[in-house]
């Protein structure tokens, strides 16, 4: 018989709030989770501006190859979102790894392909993105399920902390992963460029069956457990997992399904605006800066050592990240509200110090300061959603939030790429334009801190 997760009965228990903190060795693999896919996505961003070049295509259709997935994922983060309220979150964690897993192998056989002659530039591009989309498809399963797990299992004062830190596996993994990427491109094996693409390909793999071996299962105990849900059934929502139930909350108390939340929902609305305008800034920042530092440092007609300068300036930016989320954030105590306005602003400064960066240690600076400062928003913007919504509601407000973060992948990127290419004032002035934006609505519309995160009584 498969274990069951005891969290589950304590939860449902009377008095059990304290019992909710999660055991240091699962967050642990929640972590690694996260760990992987950030690191994995990273070492590709940090050699796609060198295969881009080598394939001899325009930078801004490498910025658009990612965009069919970042649309799916905006589609699909939800529908996850709801499935794991339904059918637990360890097996959307693993559908999501398998994703991730799959994707990053056909990307490197894809491109691989286009870099031997095999296939043509164009047609290397299309498989790349058609291999992609089935991390935006499938992958999107994961981050949504481990925030679901995380926040459903945390008190509402430590909540901020808690998703913090699971963000910061985002941090670290982009630390890891353009740090091995140099050295996962193997040219004595054949794979050149797309070493990292296979090598993490194996990597998920053996996070995959860490996960499936360790984290005891959670399918929520209702009577449909088990079978597929009718249409009539979907149509009423999702029945709440047990371990959502919070006494104090009104709507969960009932054990009536929570309604279907939207983007446009008023708890949610300053929170969305926020996570999808400064969302936009922070992947204009991610697109630009591969670009930036081939440009800058005179490496175009040399692409193949791009993938370490480039490399470093993502490390620089993912320690900034982590500062942040392991310092700046549980050492001052920062709330919701406030991590956001101070991470916008901050960012906002970063994006002018790299548009006026010269060489790699001022590129570096810029890009880790605005990283410090998406570093504070991101787990901001978070840890609001959560705490707008009840404890029955973080399923779908984790998809929410996992979309919001693939909407701003469409075209964004892109879009700033094209910008820059155009004019380097067009597409920073732009990203500081936006943060501004983020940093207006959000000193008047966004909730206070201590109302937040004020236990239900």
């Amino acid at each position: 018989m498969a274990e069951t997760d005891p969290d589950l009965t304590r939860a449902a228990s009377p008095g059990s709030a304290g019992a909710r903190a999660i055991p240091p060795s699962r967050m642990a693999l929640l972590f690694t989770v996260m760990l992987v896919t950030a690191a994995g996505n990273t070492a590709m961003q940090s050699v796609m501006p060198s295969i881009g070049t080598a394939l001899g295509v325009q930078d801004v259709w490498i910025s658009l190859a990612y965009s069919w997935s970042a649309l799916l994922w905006v589609i699909c983060a939800p529908l996850w979102a709801r499935r794991s309220d339904r059918r637990g979150r360890k097996a959307m964690m693993a559908l999501g790894l398998s994703g991730f897993m799959v994707s990053m192998l056909l990307c490197g056989l894809a491109l691989h392909a286009g870099l031997s002659g095999w296939l043509s530039a164009l047609w290397a591009l299309i498989a790349f993105a058609a291999a992609r989309s089935l991390y935006g498809g499938f992958g999107s399963a994961a981050p949504p399920a481990v925030q679901a797990y995380v926040a459903s299992r945390t008190p509402r004062a430590q909540r901020t902390q808690a998703l913090s830190l699971i963000a910061s596996s985002f941090g670290l993994g982009t630390v890891i992963g353009p740090a091995l990427a140099p050295l996962m491109v193997l040219p004595l094996l054949g794979l050149g460029l797309v070493g990292p693409f296979i090598c993490f390909a194996g990597i998920g793999l053996a996070a995959l069956v860490t996960l499936r071996l360790r984290l005891p299962n959670d399918e929520p105990q209702f009577p449909a457990r088990g079978s597929a849900a009718p249409y009539s059934s979907a149509s009423a929502g999702a029945p709440s997992d047990p371990q959502a139930l919070e006494p104090g909350e009104d709507e969960e108390d009932d054990g009536r399904a929570p309604p279907r939340l939207s983007w446009f929902d008023p708890r949610l609305r300053p929170w969305v605006f926020a996570g999808l305008f400064g969302g936009h800034a922070q992947a204009m920042v991610l697109g630009i800066s591969g670009f930036l530092v081939l440009d800058r440092l005179g490496l175009r007609d040399t692409p193949a050592e791009g993938a370490g300068p480039v490399g470093l300036v993502l490390m620089s930016g993912a320690i900034a990240t982590l500062l942040a989320q392991w310092g700046l954030i549980p050492r001052f105590d920062l709330g919701p509200r406030a991590a956001t306005l101070w991470g916008i602003a901050t960012a906002a400064l970063g994006t002018v110090v790299l548009a006026v960066a010269g060489d790699l240690h001022m590129i570096a600076l810029g890009y880790a300061i605005a990283s410090l400062g998406f570093g504070l928003f991101r787990p901001g913007t978070t840890a609001g959603t959560s705490l707008a919504v009840t404890r029955a509601e973080q399923g779908q407000a984790s998809g929410i939030v996992a979309s919001l973060a693939g909407a701003s992948y469409i075209y964004a990127p892109a879009l700033g790429v094209w910008l820059y290419g155009h004019s380097d004032w067009l597409g920073f002035g732009l990203i500081v334009a936006l943060c501004a934006a983020v940093l207006a609505h959000g000193w008047k519309g966004l909730q206070a801190d201590g109302e937040l995160t004020r236990e239900r009584a």
